[in-house]
Parts: structure tokens; sequence; C-alpha cells
């Protein structure tokens, strides 16, 4: 992609602490030269640790990410804004300032119950569909 400018990418979803999170992590850990990636919550709380551990497993760093509002994107347009809500009774945050709009849902791992193995499981079965996902979805390049 010499001497285009890489698209700008915005993963939106309630906590910005795990499934976002992990999207923009991946999309600019897989395609940085053709996609800038950002995420964001309409109710943001920290990062998940589980969230931190599961990347580090793909040896992406998460130490200086956070987890971020979407006020602080208001005025800025995104040539793709993708919603990654999962649950029918979810509540999704909408953000209108992108040129395309894409809703592709994952179950919310902080949702289940379980001992801390399970929910470590959980974590990483819907990480690794956000990675297939985005893998199909935004490939032109070959990431490895």
């Amino acid at each position: 992609m010499t001497g285009q400018t890489p698209q700008k990418v915005l993963f939106i979803c309630r906590n910005n602490s795990a499934r976002s999170q992990m999207a923009e992590a991946l999309l600019e850990y897989l395609y940085s030269d053709h996609y800038q990636a950002y995420s964001a919550g309409s109710d943001p709380k920290p990062i998940n640790p589980m969230t931190i551990k599961l990347m580090e497993e793909l040896d992406i760093d998460m130490s200086t990410r956070r987890s971020k509002s979407l006020k602080e994107f208001e005025g800025i347009e995104f040539d793709l804004v993708v919603s990654l809500c999962g649950e029918e009774d979810e509540l999704c945050p909408v953000f209108l300032t992108g040129k395309r709009f894409m809703l592709h849902g994952f179950s919310d791992p902080r949702s289940y119950a379980g001992t801390a193995e399970e929910k470590l499981e959980i974590f990483r079965k819907i990480r690794d569909e956000i990675r297939e996902w985005i893998l199909t979805e935004f490939e032109g390049t070959d990431p490895d």
C-alpha cells in the first residue's frame, strides 16, 4: 500500500475493556500498513487483565493501551466504524462520523461466570474469533 494513506477504523463496544481492545490491537498488529486502528466505548472501563494476558500470548504488547470514551473521537471521521456488540440485550453505542458502518457481534467475555481458568478460556475463544474475523474481513496482505 505504498503511497496510500491507511484507512482509519474505529472498533466500538460498551466498555472498551475487551472485544474492541482486542480488535484494535489485532488489526494494528496484522495490517498496520493498511489500517490505523482505534477503539472506544460508551461506558469505558479499565482494560480487563485477561485481555492483556491473552494478547501477550500473541506477542502483542498492551502496556501502553488504555480504555477510551467515544467522546475522545467526536468530530473525527473514520473510514469504517465497527460495532462489536454481540448480545441481543446489550446496549450498543452509536458513533455517526464514519463513511461506512459495520456490525459484527461477538459475545462479551466479561458476561460469563466460572472459575478463573474457565473465564480465561472464554476470553481466548473470543480473541481467536476476533482474530479469524479480522484475517478474513481485512485481508489484503499476508500478515505472517
